[in-house]
């Protein structure tokens, strides 16, 4: 264990410790539950905030573009990252394959008017802003951290060109249906036959709960939905049709949820000592 994940680990039983004296255990538990969520979502969070705050005080007269603040931020925030150790190397590695997949996405769906950024910016690829590319990225990143900060396990895990066979699927839909017969539906069935045995074994303070793969996917999609109505409520990215004050579509709820199986499987490249291919008990 290197030294920051040490302190981290002390960190955590010192707040789980105080938790424990003061809350009855199932609220101690929920508490913590809670903190390690933030934690692992650290990177989602900060820019998120970076996108509510840059969009309340930023001047369209100033020098630098409310975008390539945004740009800036991003970067230097995934630097901290790898300085203080909060993301390994290897894990970085593998967020930057998602950020490119996930740009590449973006130059696609801005490209067939799916959505757009309407804000002027220098650091632009097309009519792509570069700071997209870190909100994929920011998935990426707390899906390897909440693997490494709740100790997960996924068991029975199917085999591993399956779940990557499958996540190239995914993927390759998000382009196809534009021209073909959109699958979606054939894929969120898939999703449920493959991993319906599925468990996230993961751990909280002393003890283990489980989730099945799939629920835990839905929830989290959840999340990100909201984190998209927020974005398209400061004006950051708008959707072809979407009326002002207008929320996202549910069908972006379903398309997170398959775009996280997709992050899943990037992920897994660096982190398959969390996979059993048989049941696992703590």
């Amino acid at each position: 264990m290197t030294q920051q994940h040490s302190s981290t680990a002390r960190l955590e039983r010192l707040l789980g410790d105080r938790a424990r004296a003061y809350l009855p255990h199932g609220l101690a538990e929920f508490v913590m539950f809670g903190l390690k969520q933030g934690w692992a979502c650290l990177f989602g969070g900060l820019l998120l905030a970076a996108i509510l705050i840059s969009k309340a005080i930023w001047q369209p007269d100033w020098a630098l573009a409310r975008y390539d603040a945004l740009f800036v931020f991003a970067i230097t925030t995934q630097a901290l990252f790898l300085i203080f150790k909060l993301e390994t190397w290897a894990e970085a590695r593998v967020i930057l394959l998602f950020h490119v997949t996930g740009t590449l996405m973006e130059l696609f769906k801005t490209h067939v008017g799916s959505w757009a950024y309407p804000e002027p910016g220098v650091f632009k690829l097309m009519a792509v802003p570069l700071f997209s590319g870190f909100m994929y990225a920011s998935v990426g990143s707390y899906i390897a951290r909440v693997i490494r900060i709740f100790d997960m396990r996924f068991a029975p895990y199917p085999p591993l060109w399956a779940n990557w066979l499958f996540g190239v699927a995914i993927y390759v839909n998000f382009f196809a249906h534009h021209y073909l017969p959109d699958i979606r539906l054939a894929l969120f069935a898939t999703s449920v036959v493959l991993f319906a045995r599925t468990r996230i074994w993961f751990r909280v303070s002393r003890h283990h709960y489980w989730m099945p793969m799939p629920l835990a996917a839905l929830l989290a999609a959840m999340f990100l939905w909201i984190a998209e109505n927020v974005g398209t409520a400061t004006g950051t990215w708008l959707y072809s049709g979407q009326l002002p004050g207008e929320m996202v579509s549910f069908a972006k709820l379903g398309s997170w949820y398959l775009l996280l199986y997709v992050a899943f499987a990037t992920v897994t490249v660096v982190s398959r000592q969390a996979l059993s291919r048989t049941p696992w008990q703590p």
